[in-house]
């Protein structure tokens, strides 16, 4: 492993989500839609962006009101996160979150 890769772990990379967002045949970012809301007692959020980004599917999370402050002081958002995908992705994202039903008769 290299040291760089040893000093990043547990943080994201600053500029990495930025690299990654889609761009249209402008050359500009593809805008954010909101996809879902969270909460982030039962560790839902992070299960979540952790399926997408697996997928290839970049995520931002906002916290409302003032569930930053909550993160930063207890570690976890009281209101919650909401989450957003690029437009471009948002039918991809809905199928992996919702499941198909073919797979729900097995």
């Amino acid at each position: 492993m290299d040291e760089t890769a040893k000093l990043e772990w547990g943080r994201r990379i600053t500029g990495e989500l930025y690299e990654r967002w889609p761009r249209d045949e402008k050359g500009e970012l593809v805008e954010p839609v909101f996809l879902t809301h969270c909460f982030c007692l039962d560790m839902q959020d992070e299960m979540l962006v952790n399926l997408l980004e697996a997928y290839g599917i970049p995520c931002v999370r906002q916290y409302p009101n003032d569930g930053d402050f909550g993160r930063l002081i207890l570690g976890t958002s009281g209101t919650g996160v909401d989450i957003y995908i690029p437009k471009t992705m948002y039918d991809d994202a809905v199928n992996l979150t919702e499941g198909s039903a073919e797979y729900e008769e097995l």
